[in-house]
């Protein structure tokens, strides 16, 4: 069953205006959809996006006038809101990482915790799965994505047992993967650090690099404050610290007016107009309270940040 992470902080984020246009934009089981639509009236519309076909599925289930989903990215936003003959939006949400169903499912290969084939694919649609691209990337790259997206200090000798096991046969499963890294990242030492299964690091690397997770973030952020009206709302949850300093990093610079000279009689808005500035943080970093952590292990680790669209000199 899948759990909602920080469902209520989320769409309370949002101030969902009951006439307005809102976008999820990682729809997964549609809990944060559902909660959005129970707050539109009968102008609203929620416009959702998933790669995953699954979930595809799930929100197709949802007879909702207001609502439509789509397949894809939301990297593809602002084309396929164009499509739609949409030039604004009073708000996006985007929930990132993994559902709890894409790592609950054997067949999916997301987690080490199954016994299952290695795919990893999000969109099960296209792509390699991790199968494939580990039976042919080469060792030097192979260390530099376990690195990079697992923050593994164990990457290079991980990456050399890979390449010396899939001589020997291919890695096609999960528990074989994740007996390969447990072989190599077995100290006491990293393990009485980290509390964590030995493989963590290196499957989630994997799973980001396929997906091409961080790379689509980084491209998605910077087409959002353009997508809002005055006052929109971008909510962001992540789930691991290469995304929220992405997501911190991002709104922290679109938030940052330009330095003007000190001492000029200008008001607040003429500030405003006179800079780059696109948004404004909305408190701080949210995280989950304990009781939801104790309810969904899964929560622990996310973190909401959010930040509204302000005026400019393009306003």
């Amino acid at each position: 069953m899948h759990v909602t992470v920080l469902l209520q902080e989320a769409v309370a984020a949002l101030v969902v205006k009951p006439g307005g246009i809102y976008v999820d934009g990682t729809f997964g089981r549609g809990g944060h959809s559902r909660l959005i639509l129970s707050r539109l009236n009968e102008a609203g519309r929620l416009i959702a996006f998933d790669k995953d076909p699954d979930a595809i599925s799930a929100g197709e289930a949802i007879k909702d006038p207001r609502f439509c989903i789509k397949h894809g990215s939301f990297l593809q936003m602002p084309s396929m809101l164009r499509a739609m003959a949409v030039s604004r939006i009073d708000g996006v949400l985007l929930d990132l990482g993994v559902s709890s169903p894409q790592l609950e499912e054997a067949s999916r290969g997301f987690s080490f915790r199954f016994t299952g084939p290695l795919d990893m694919r999000m969109d099960t649609s296209q792509g390699l799965t991790a199968a494939e691209w580990l039976a042919s990337v080469t060792e030097t790259d192979l260390a530099r994505v376990i690195r990079d997206y697992g923050e593994e200090r164990f990457a290079r000798q991980i990456a050399r047992k890979i390449v010396e096991e899939r001589m020997r046969q291919p890695i096609v499963t999960t528990s074989a993967l994740a007996e390969i890294v447990a072989s190599v990242v077995r100290s006491r030492e990293h393990q009485r650090e980290n509390k964590q299964h030995p493989a963590t690091r290196t499957f989630q690397a994997i799973r980001v690099h396929l997906n091409r997770e961080l790379e689509e973030l980084s491209l998605t952020l910077p087409q959002c404050p353009d997508l809002l009206n005055l006052g929109g709302r971008l909510v962001a949850i992540s789930f691991h610290s290469l995304e929220d300093r992405m997501v911190k990093r991002f709104m922290r610079t679109a938030a940052d007016a330009d330095v003007l000279p000190r001492g000029l009689p200008l008001r607040e808005k003429e500030v405003r107009r006179l800079s780059r500035q696109k948004l404004k943080l909305i408190g701080r970093a949210v995280r989950p309270e304990k009781q939801e952590i104790i309810i969904n292990a899964r929560a622990r680790s996310a973190v909401m940040r959010v930040a509204e669209r302000i005026s400019t000199g393009e306003d």
